[in-house]
């Protein structure tokens, strides 16, 4: 029987579960819609010594991977035969729009606390399969859920562009390296654009009109979205074609956003 333990059961790991439970997956996971209070070390390290598989979803703190702080010793000595943690392509920082692949130096962006634990999660000492992720998307968290609630914005940044990946595309990710080699892996769509043509083309999708383009000051944009107009990259994903024999079912945009805007109208 395969039994996965979660470490954040947040909106990615939480569609996960809910894919692999009808296969006959039992899991068990931490997080406020989990089965285990993160805190109780006696409940979690009973619940890795069950496990198979073990995958983390928490973001580091400022200072630390809270998972490896506390429970990387019960991790290394864990009988399960495959791990997993959802890392960011903010590591690679600022490429100026050029193509990043998982030999790409790490640590020069705004995410330093990220590519930390990326770093720390390659040398927990056992096999790892590390899935750097750009912006995640899917049924209920899209550009079609900004649009609609009056959050989208263009803003006028020349050239900006950057990759994404549809939620269920990570799913069909991570489940294909439950039987392939461990290591770095950039799970992303075949076509890095704009957000302006996200936003552009989400509006044709629900026929309403285009926010009007804006400058980074007229937008009044936080610190943190202001540095994600600040970085460039689009997001290599040969690796996991090859190793994982992966292919994004949403290779773009366009299909990605159809699939959310067809999601909500199943039951």
């Amino acid at each position: 029987m395969s039994h996965l333990f979660i470490f954040g059961f947040g909106y990615t790991a939480g569609r996960l579960a809910r894919t692999l439970i009808p296969k006959g997956w039992t899991i068990e996971s931490t997080g406020s819609a989990g089965t285990l209070a993160f805190e109780d070390e006696a409940a979690v390290a009973a619940a890795l010594c069950r496990a198979t598989h073990v995958l983390s979803s928490v973001p580091p703190g400022e200072d630390n991977d809270p998972v490896l702080k506390r429970y990387e010793g019960q991790l290394r000595g864990a009988p399960a035969r495959w791990i997993g943690y959802l890392s960011s392509t903010g590591v690679y920082g600022d490429t100026r729009g050029a193509w990043v692949d998982e030999t790409a130096p790490v640590g020069h962006g705004r995410r330093n606390a990220r590519t930390a634990a990326d770093l720390a999660w390659q040398g927990l000492g056992r096999a790892v399969h590390v899935f750097r992720l750009p912006g995640i998307y899917g049924p209920g968290r899209s550009a079609l859920d900004r649009i609609r609630e009056g959050r989208a914005r263009r803003i006028a940044v020349p050239d900006q562009i950057f990759s994404r990946v549809h939620v269920d595309d990570i799913l069909s990710g991570v489940m294909a390296s439950m039987s392939r080699p461990a290591g770095i892996y950039n799970l992303a769509d075949d076509l890095p654009c704009s957000q302006n043509d996200v936003i552009a083309h989400g509006c044709a999708l629900l026929d309403l009109p285009i926010p009007p383009m804006q400058s980074i000051e007229e937008a009044g944009l936080s610190p943190a979205a202001r540095a994600f107009y600040a970085e460039n990259r689009r997001v290599a994903n040969g690796k996991a074609k090859r190793l994982l024999g992966w292919r994004p079912r949403f290779a773009d945009y366009r299909s990605g956003l159809s699939a959310c805007l067809a999601a909500e109208s199943l039951p």
